[in-house]
């Protein structure tokens, strides 16, 4: 009884202890998992290159060659797990969360693990965080699933595995917290703000103890943007908006009309464009390194552009034709190859120190926002990556016009729900399951009953109701048909919905000729539902009615524990009071 007692506590949407010692357990876990998947892009890099992400020490055949390596090791790990577990990434994750409370199949997360780290090591352009919300993802399922958690408790895990997954992989706690909110999860509820917050803490305090206290983009200088150059940001967030708009059309372009051909010719034809562009343009294989080139040579604007093509159609070619792995690294890079672009023309007018820097860093946040449509989520993670709070009033400049640009004059939305539609993935859910599933029915369970195997009477009603005058014990009915054990629910009462119905239908007759509603008990049959369930399940089971029960089962149908009426989930829609 112990631990059904705090399933009921993680049944209901509150903060508790044990929903924050998850979240600790799973931050550990989802932190070694990445921490351990990063560790096996470097091993893999340092096979062949004297430094991590050093492809230019590659002769010019050995940089074309090696995406194609790396894809038919992709092609073989998809064989050997079956190809219908080739989805990965953030998208398959919202789907996942939406659909299936979060709960991530091992083989798509076997994929996402080797395939990511063979995609990284071998030069596309792809990132990290993919995987991180992935792996994040699926370990705090499978450790949930494993308890036989309450479903909307293993959805807020997912929450927390993925914060402590990006604060793993880029040191950016604070930049994490607000990721999940307002782009996985897509709403703010204050009850999973602590144990999320406390995932990301442990996911920096695991990579800060190996890694230690740096950020990618410290390379950068301090900030020196003055308010003379605040009308050349806005600028540059339109053109950041515009070049969002391109990003997500054509990737999404790519995806809907490749959709058609299996994934082999897909994976091997985004290894021979990854291959070309590398023989050409070497510092496109990387995410980080490319930006620091791109500063080096700031003021060589031709070769700043060609980096910028090169990064932008190997990036979206990668992606669209199924290479496995994350957009936000490249799309880091590409804004800020495109903000140091703009430098070079705002110097010819506005003379500045840092300016290169300056503008990439906004480009970094502008385009972000704009590609991601999560303002917030970009301003702190570039803030955070660079290490610089100055940066905070010129990028939000730079956002606001990038995603109004994007937004009012382009009708753009966010890429990842752009995916899920043209990938034919679900994430849509009513209002009124959306409020539910927050809830696990070990939350309101009614768990006094009494069992009968006798056919009820009102007598018998009677009988059981004077044991206890506090709390209205169920009458449970139990019988055997076609070898199954069957549940019915007796009562004399009738529902709010119930009671509508018959005064409806009386209308239509004569008081002479209608029933006693009275007359005899009334009897529900009782569908099961497992404990795990969240009240969204029940609503669908109930709402074609609009009355009646279902019981709920602990590990097998047999299991009784108790039942969850639709009289419950009707007042909690109207009153938001559970019962």
């Amino acid at each position: 009884m112990p631990i059904a007692h705090q399933k009921k506590r993680l049944a209901q949407p509150k903060t508790s202890w044990q929903l924050c010692l998850l979240a600790i357990v799973v931050g550990i876990v989802a932190s070694l998992l990445i921490i351990a998947f990063n560790y096996t892009i470097e091993m893999i890099q340092l096979w062949y290159l004297p430094e991590v992400d050093n492809y230019i020490s590659l002769t010019a055949l050995s940089r074309f060659q090696l995406p194609i390596i790396g894809s038919l090791v992709i092609l073989i790990l998809a064989w050997l797990t079956g190809y219908k577990y080739a989805r990965t990434g953030i998208p398959f994750v919202l789907h996942r969360l939406k659909t299936a409370h979060g709960i991530i199949p091992l083989r798509n997360t076997i994929n996402q693990f080797i395939g990511s780290a063979v995609a990284l090591a071998t030069g596309f352009s792809v990132g990290r965080e993919g995987p991180a919300v992935h792996l994040g993802a699926a370990c705090s399922s499978f450790i949930g699933n494993y308890l036989q958690l309450p479903y909307n408790s293993i959805r807020t895990l997912c929450a927390c595995g993925i914060a402590a997954g990006i604060a793993t992989s880029f040191n950016t706690p604070v930049a994490a917290v607000v990721f999940v909110m307002e782009v996985i999860l897509r709403e703010y509820k204050v009850y999973m703000f602590i144990p999320i917050m406390l995932a990301s803490i442990v996911g920096t305090l695991m990579t800060n103890s190996i890694y230690g206290f740096s950020h990618e983009y410290e390379f950068l200088k301090q900030i020196a943007l003055g308010v003379q150059h605040y009308p050349a940001l806005v600028l540059l967030g339109m053109f950041l908006g515009f070049l969002a708009f391109l990003y997500n059309r054509y990737l999404v372009a790519i995806i809907k009309h490749s959709a058609r051909f299996h994934i082999i010719p897909r994976v091997l034809a985004a290894a021979f464009i990854t291959g070309t562009i590398a023989y050409i343009v070497p510092y496109a294989m990387a995410n980080i390194t490319v930006v620091d080139f791109s500063l080096e040579h700031q003021w060589h604007l031709h070769l700043l552009v060609g980096l910028l093509i090169a990064k932008f159609v190997m990036t979206i070619c990668a992606l669209g034709l199924g290479i496995p792995g994350g957009t936000i690294g490249p799309i880091i890079s590409i804004g800020a190859i495109a903000g140091t672009c703009a430098s070079v023309l705002v110097l010819k007018f506005i003379p500045g120190d840092h300016l290169a820097s300056d503008f990439a860093l906004m480009g970094m946040a502008g385009f972000m926002a704009a590609t991601l449509n999560a303002p917030l989520a970009a301003l702190l993670t570039v803030m955070e990556l660079s290490n610089q709070i100055e940066i905070v009033v010129p990028a939000m400049i730079v956002i606001t016009s990038a995603c109004l640009s994007s937004g009012q004059f382009f009708k753009h939305r966010s890429l990842f729900i752009m995916q899920l539609d043209v990938q034919g993935l679900s994430y849509r859910k009513t209002p009124i399951e959306q409020s539910l599933q927050k809830i696990g029915v070990l939350g309101i369970l009614k768990d006094n009953f009494v069992f009968s195997k006798e056919q009820p009477n009102r007598q018998t009603l009677a009988t059981i109701e004077k044991q206890d005058s506090s709390d209205k014990p169920l009458l449970i009915h139990t019988k055997y048909l076609d070898n199954q054990q069957q549940y019915y629910w007796f009562t004399d009462e009738i529902s709010a919905e119930e009671d509508r119905i018959e005064k409806s239908n009386a209308n239509a007759i004569s008081d002479t000729d209608t029933p006693s509603r009275h007359a005899e008990l009334i009897e529900h049959h009782l569908l099961p539902l497992s404990s795990q369930s969240t009240l969204a399940e029940v609503y669908v089971v109930l709402v074609k009615q609009r009355t009646g029960a279902v019981y709920i089962y602990d590990k097998h149908p047999d299991d009784f524990i108790g039942i969850i009426t639709f009289e419950q989930i009707r007042l909690y829609l109207l009153t938001g009071k559970l019962t």
